[in-house]
């Protein structure tokens, strides 16, 4: 079971990458009682007898993880959402990609933590591979202030020269840090 908001962030956009997505987009956008995150990619997508089967735990096409029997990420995710109040939906075409949207109720006593959002970045920017990951965090604070930041994956490995070295992960982790506490951002 995950135990974050951000530990759901990561799985879903992790599926979106091994899915073979060349470009994914993830928008996080936040209120003070609900939090959205939409996920699409351009990756292999599914047909919609696999989309539907992609609620049953004891269903995974085996591709992605050869030998594995369960895929657990997508039913967790709806159980939670359907227990706090929350929603989702998938769209999805075969050979053009999938669209993951769901949204928590940060007011429901049971909704997690948002959870380290900034190492949640870090790691999805740091997998391996060679896609592009655009990132678009918009927040309203409980004023009405709203602000954001997008940060794109090819932009960073160009500023910082690689996404691999230690170093270059410490800035990244710091950079995205400064941007979640940024005053411009709420």
């Amino acid at each position: 079971m995950h135990y974050t908001i951000s530990d759901y962030i990561l799985d879903i956009s992790q599926n979106a990458i091994e899915a073979g997505s060349n470009d994914t987009e993830l928008s996080i956008y936040q209120t003070p009682s609900s939090l959205s995150v939409t996920v699409a990619d351009t990756g292999c997508g599914m047909d919609p007898s696999v989309v539907r089967r992609a609620e049953d735990p004891f269903f995974t096409d085996g591709t992605k993880h050869p030998g594995r029997r369960v895929g657990l990420g997508i039913p967790f995710l709806t159980q939670l959402l359907a227990q706090t109040g929350g929603e989702w939906r998938v769209d999805s075409r075969p050979g053009l990609g999938t669209t993951v949207w769901f949204r928590f109720n940060l007011d429901h006593v049971d909704t997690p933590p948002l959870g380290d959002l900034v190492m949640t970045l870090v790691q999805l920017y740091t997998f391996e591979g060679c896609y592009e990951l655009i990132v678009r965090r918009h927040k309203v604070d409980p004023g009405g202030n709203q602000c954001s930041y997008m940060l794109r994956r090819s932009e960073l490995a160009d500023a910082l020269g690689d996404l691999e070295s230690v170093a270059s992960i410490g800035l990244l982790r710091d950079f995205i840090a400064s941007q979640e506490a940024s005053e411009s951002f709420c």
